[in-house]
């Protein structure tokens, strides 16, 4: 499903200040239909109670997906990948440590994707559970 060109080392690259380095982001793995990746949760993704910010889980669900939709893309150059909805149910608290998202396709046509994500603590407790659906438009010139 996903371009064999890219390398977990490109994703890894791949525009270094944005809020995916802010906040701690790193992707750990591209399988065949999905892609992984895991976040700190500490001062910058935390909310004012000392646990994983909601916002901060949809952070890296759009990421992931976003990145999915990059990977599907059957030109690049012409293409974009835009997020259109995300939702998320938060269902457990984290104080610390890491979360780790994965990324799987619920629909992958021509217009429209639209990506299942996980987020799980470090015991694969389910965290948060997120859809995102991302338009293919064609590229600004």
């Amino acid at each position: 499903m996903f371009n064999k060109t890219i390398t977990l080392e490109f994703l890894r690259t791949l525009n270094p200040q944005t809020i995916n380095t802010q906040l701690g982001i790193e992707f750990t793995e591209i399988g065949e239909d999905f892609i992984t990746a895991k976040m700190p949760v500490d001062h910058r993704t935390h909310q004012p109670f000392g646990i994983l910010h909601g916002g901060a889980s949809v952070v890296l669900a759009e990421s992931l997906g976003s990145v999915a939709s990059l990977l599907c893309l059957k030109n690049p150059e012409t293409q974009r990948a835009v997020g259109v909805e995300i939702n998320a149910n938060h269902v457990r608290s984290v104080r610390d440590g890491w979360v780790h998202g994965r990324v799987t396709a619920l629909h992958v046509g021509r217009t429209t994707h639209v990506w299942d994500i996980r987020i799980t603590n470090e015991e694969g407790k389910l965290v948060c559970v997120s859809r995102l659906t991302v338009a293919v438009v064609e590229a600004a010139r």
